[in-house]
Parts: structure tokens; C-alpha cells; sequence
């Protein structure tokens, strides 16, 4: 089967939808580093619609921070690949060409660094998750001792995170007399523009306490808020999508109908009318953040950990068990909720109601393994911060500790056979080293009640969060993920 490429975008079927725009003419307007799956799902797809709508300034160079994954897949087919939109009814195919080029920061830092200090460059966005910022989730602040920090900080011109890139950018620029281009996080991080803003004002005082005077008067990194559900690729994916396109497509991306994009307007050199693609502009992003970080996110991270633990391969297959939709309407409704301040237009329990709707869609195929990597990176902001709230409130989290406690037995990295789980965490040596000889719940809950960077000093001084805790891990160990949560089910 041939390869799906600007030379074959014309054999496609009638009905895949395709670039309706000449790609040669894009200008390189965005580079965006972490162009995995997410992007290409959600920001890349609404690039699209703006540059089919006739502008042609925003092009984007998507670079990888470590894998050449992404570009040995893409570079052979122009950047071009097909966007799956599943749900249990249809599947709709369109071949997105908003990507004009790929780059591997490793291979080549300094080609990296060149686009983003190119003068048509004016927006540089992030998406690498949580731990790609180099900070301390219970925090927020720049790790000073992360290796990578260490190692950009002694390498300027051949970084390897992204704070770093980011900063050697903006430094080369303000030396060429340019403008700062506006950094945009597009990841689940609380306060995503002021966590970048803190890390990236930090790390330039590193640098040179001028650059970082500099960065903290001019740079501008709006606040975001970004929502569609993007499972990993599996080889069915491929062979399905490409079957359906009569090419072959390398690395497709499936995900499902519903998108959402929440955008502080505050650029410094322009930006793409998104808005005309759905995105919405506001002043004030903050309330939707935190109603999706909180019901969306932590409901999501909950059914992960019990949903593996219990022995369920995907997030629909979880939500079909005995006493998980009751559970994650209760986490939402009795627990979460009452958290949020007042959203535009967002009625909590009808939003609740829509995410358990999303989370059953069954063509998605998202795996609870992939939704609890990194978890020590997540909990901070997905759980323990409506943790502080409710018991600042003197109000229950019977359902919020035990989405605490199911990650704690995740991170033993054995599941409920004795079987060891493919752990995929930042500090997953620290985890494995804390969790070797905790022999019951108390010790192994104290274990990680230490790591003060997911839960600070005063959770764990806090016995209202210890107790109950303590209580939801003595049950997943004793019973089981199922058994504990058909019994939190019946909870009203």
C-alpha cells in the first residue's frame, strides 16, 4: 500500500476530509515542542480549520524533546496524517496539514533553537506533560536540581527540557533585538500560564539575572484550558485507519467528537483566529481549569488506578463494572462539585453527566495503564488540591482518598495477582524504593505520605487525610479494587 503524502493526498476518498489550502504556501508561525498524540488531536486540528480559512501564517514545526518516534513516522508522509473521531455510532476521518515540519531536539538542538528565534515565529507552545516542566507539582516552582535544569544551565546552547529551549530562544531573540514570542501551555498544570511564567522567569534568573529581569517585565504566557480525549495509537488503529484511506498512515490518531479549548486572549505578536474553529477567548480562564482538572481529570486518574486494579484493560471497560459509575458520579457530584467556583455556562452536574457519557465511549479504547503514568506528577492538582479545599470546608473525601490509596497500590508496581505492573513515572525508583518493605497499609501509606513533593507537609500532618486514606488502602488490600468500590458505590 502506498504512503500517505502530499503526492497522494489526492487518492483519498470522498468522504476523508483534507487540507483545502496550499501547504507550500505556510509560513512558520508556531513551533510546538511535544507533538504527540494531544496536539495533533486537539491544537494542531484547530490550526487547520484557521489556515483553511485562508491564513497562512501559522504553520507549525512540531520538535520532539527526546524520541525521533513521531518524526520517523510523519517526515516520510509531509507532516500529513488522518485525525480518527470515533464514537460508538461512526468514524469520520480528516487528514490534518496544519504540521510543516518535524524535529528531533536531540539530534539537532541548535535547528531547534534557530525556528523558535526566527522572526516569524510567534508563538511557541508546550505540550510535554506535567513533568516536562521541570518543577515541583506540589509547588510549582522550578526544580533547581532536576538534572535536566542542572544540565541546560551548564549547556545553554544544547539544552534537553523544555525551560531550557524555551529560554536559550528567548535569549537569542532579545540578542537580535526581537520581540518575545508568547509561550502557550497547553497541558493540565494548575494555573498553566502562571506555572509556566514561574518556571520559565526562574530559570532565565539562573541564566543571567538581567534575562531573567527581562523575561519577567516582557514574556506573556496565557492561561489555557484544554480538553478532548486522545487514547494512545494501537497497530488496529493503523491498519483500520489506512484500510479506510487506501494509504498508509504510520501514526493516525484517534480520538473522540468532543473538543474544548479555553484561551486567555493574551498574546504579544498575534494569534490564530481559533476562535472561528470553536476555541474560546476569555479574561479569565481560571474557573474552567479547575472545573476540568477537578471532574474531568480526577475522575479520570480515580478510574485508572482502581479500574487497572480491578483487572479492567480500558476506561469504558471500568465504567461497565458493578459500582464504578456510581462512584465517579459521587466523587463528582458530592465531592468535587461543591469545590468549583461558578463557571459561564457550566451546570456541574449536567458537565458530570457528559464525562460519564465521554468516559463510556467504547471506540476509544483508552487504557487505564496509560491514563495512570506519571501519577505522582497528576495527584497534586487532579486530587489533593480538592483534597486541601473539602477539608478546609470540614467536609467528607472518602471517594477522593480512595483514588489516593489506588494509586498508592499502583505504585507498588504489582497488581492485585502479584503480577508486576510496567510502571511508567518519573520518580518510579523512589516509588519502588519507598514501597519494597511496606508490609500493610499504614507503612505503606506512610512511605509515600513522605514524598513532599506530591503531597507537601501538611497533608500528611493532617489525620482527617491520613485516616482516611489509611482506611480506603486497608480495604483495596484486603477486598480489592472491585469489591471497595461496589461498597463506595452504594454510598449515597
Amino acid at each position: 500500500m502506498d504512503r500517505l503524502s502530499q503526492a497522494t493526498l489526492g487518492r483519498l476518498p470522498a468522504a476523508v476530509g483534507r487540507p483545502a489550502y496550499d501547504r507550500s504556501s505556510l509560513r512558520t508561525g508556531i513551533v510546538h515542542l511535544g507533538i504527540g498524540a494531544f496536539h495533533r488531536a486537539h491544537m494542531a486540528a484547530y490550526t487547520d480549520a484557521v489556515l483553511a480559512a485562508g491564513d497562512a501564517r501559522w504553520g507549525i514545526a512540531g520538535a520532539s524533546l527526546r524520541s525521533p518516534d513521531t518524526r520517523d513516522a510523519l517526515a516520510p508522509q509531509d507532516g500529513l496524517y488522518a485525525l480518527a473521531i470515533r464514537d460508538a455510532a461512526a468514524e469520520r476521518l480528516q487528514v490534518i496539514g496544519a504540521v510543516t515540519r518535524l524535529l528531533v531536539a536531540p539530534e539537532d538542538p541548535d535547528a531547534l533553537l534557530t525556528i523558535m528565534s526566527a522572526p516569524d515565529t510567534r508563538i511557541v507552545s508546550l505540550t510535554v506533560t506535567e513533568k516536562g516542566y521541570c518543577h515541583s507539582p506540589a509547588t510549582g516552582d522550578l526544580d533547581e536540581r532536576h538534572p535536566d535544569v542542572l544540565h541546560d544551565l551548564a549547556h545553554p546552547d544544547a539544552p534537553r527540557s523544555a525551560p531550557g529551549f524555551v529560554v536559550e530562544a528567548l535569549r537569542r531573540r532579545r540578542a537580535a533585538g526581537l520581540p518575545f514570542f508568547t509561550a502557550l501551555c497547553c497541558d493540565n498544570l494548575p494555573h498553566n500560564g502562571a506555572t509556566l511564567r514561574r518556571v520559565l522567569v526562574r530559570f532565565a534568573e539562573l541564566r543571567d539575572p538581567a534575562l531573567g529581569r527581562a523575561v519577567a517585565a516582557e514574556l506573556r504566557c496565557p492561561f489555557t484550558m484544554v480538553d478532548r480525549i486522545v487514547p494512545a495509537t494501537a497497530e488496529a488503529d493503523r491498519d483500520g485507519i489506512s484500510a479506510a484511506l487506501g494509504l498508509s498512515d504510520a501514526w493516525p490518531v484517534p480520538t473522540e467528537p468532543f473538543t474544548q479549548w479555553v484561551i486567555e486572549d493574551d498574546f504579544a505578536l498575534g494569534r490564530p483566529a481559533w476562535d472561528r474553529a470553536g476555541a474560546t477567548f476569555v479574561s479569565d480562564v481560571a474557573p474552567f481549569e479547575l472545573a476540568k482538572l477537578r471532574m474531568l481529570n480526577g475522575s479520570h486518574s480515580t478510574l485508572a488506578y482502581l479500574g487497572y486494579l480491578a483487572g479492567h484493560e480500558t476506561v469504558a471497560d471500568t465504567l461497565a463494572a458493578p459500582g464504578f459509575a456510581a462512584l465517579v458520579r459521587g466523587l463528582m457530584g458530592a465531592e468535587v462539585a461543591p469545590t468549583l467556583p461558578p463557571v459561564p455556562g457550566l451546570d456541574p452536574a449536567a458537565y458530570g453527566e457528559e464525562l460519564v457519557a465521554r468516559f463510556r465511549n467504547p471506540a476509544l479504547r483508552h487504557r487505564t495503564w496509560q491514563i495512570a503514568m506519571d501519577g505522582t506528577q497528576k495527584l497534586p492538582q487532579r486530587l489533593l488540591g480538592t483534597v486541601r479545599d473539602r477539608l478546609a470546608a470540614g467536609a467528607s473525601i472518602d471517594r477522593l482518598a480512595l483514588g489516593v490509596a489506588a494509586w498508592m497500590c499502583y505504585a507498588r508496581g504489582r497488581d492485585e495477582r502479584g503480577e508486576p505492573i510496567d510502571l511508567r513515572d518519573p520518580l518510579a525508583d523512589e516509588l519502588r524504593r519507598r514501597t519494597a518493605d511496606a508490609a500493610d497499609a499504614g507503612a505503606l501509606a506512610g512511605a509515600l505520605f513522605g514524598m513532599t513533593s506530591v503531597f507537601g507537609s501538611d497533608l500528611p500532618a493532617e489525620p482527617r487525610f491520613t485516616g482516611a486514606v489509611v482506611a480506603a488502602l486497608s480495604s483495596l488490600l484486603r477486598d480489592g479494587a472491585a469489591a471497595t468500590v461496589a461498597r463506595f458505590g452504594e454510598h449515597p
